[in-house]
């Protein structure tokens, strides 16, 4: 069956699904960039996507340029696609942002918050407390916290908050794994104070302590130099596509 054709079949599967094809291949390609099985910097085969996915590449390309969109993909003009990557500057950088635009996003959202909302927020720290493994701890850290915004009529904030968890996730889990149960306790106290200041319906307390706990793991990563790739020349960063 030729290219065409293909594209053609494609495009009928997604009217009989009810979602475009790009849509799920795009889903399917960010799992596999937060879940750590695509590491920063390596680069993305379309063709092994595409053979992986079955689809042609054409819904390869598209969810490529949508993830190049989220920050989670480098595309280099008539070369190839690679998982994007942070020196430990950008990162510090960008838990610099989080510290401000994260508590803003909070103080949105909690006058909007039904008492349903806050269980459910209550409930995910709990859950968060008893688990014992640090890929589950990070899968309910992030529901936690991107649960806590969703109230916030603010669209454009909240795209801006989940494009930062993304580009940050591979460093966050290797730093979890690194501390994992040392830390907890630390973590665990600050979302209980979190909860109990959402519970009083009080942004300022809240943002306070959000903030805090942005910032006491900016400065945890700014220790661990070796999670970051080394400083590149700027013409060793035009080479691999990196901006």
């Amino acid at each position: 069956m030729s290219r065409a054709a293909d594209h053609l079949q494609e495009k009928r599967n997604e009217r009989a699904k009810g979602e475009p094809l790009s849509d799920r291949v795009t889903a399917n390609i960010r799992e596999l960039i937060l879940d750590g099985r695509l590491e920063p910097g390596v680069r993305i085969g379309q063709e092994s996507l595409a053979e992986r996915f079955g689809t042609s590449r054409i819904p390869v390309r598209d969810a490529l340029r949508q993830l190049e969109s989220e920050g989670l993909v480098i595309l280099v003009p008539n070369s190839s696609a690679r998982v994007a990557k942070l020196d430990v500057g950008e990162l510090l950088e960008i838990y610099k942002i989080r510290e401000r635009i994260e508590p803003l996003a909070l103080a949105e959202a909690i006058p909007n918050m039904t008492g349903d909302d806050i269980e459910a927020l209550e409930r995910a720290n709990h859950e968060i407390e008893h688990t014992v493994d640090s890929d589950v701890f990070l899968k309910l850290d992030r529901k936690f916290h991107i649960s806590s915004y969703r109230a916030a009529t603010m669209p454009l904030l909240k795209d801006l908050v989940e494009r930062f968890w993304n580009t940050t996730q591979h460093y966050r889990r290797a730093y979890t794994k690194m501390v994992w149960q040392q830390g907890n306790w630390v973590i665990n106290h600050e979302h209980r104070l979190l909860v109990e200041a959402i519970k009083r319906r009080d942004p300022t307390d809240a943002g306070q302590i959000l903030m805090m706990h942005i910032r006491r793991t900016r400065r945890e990563l700014a220790r661990h130099t070796e999670l970051f790739p080394k400083a590149e020349t700027s013409a060793s960063k035009r080479k691999t596509g990196m901006k």
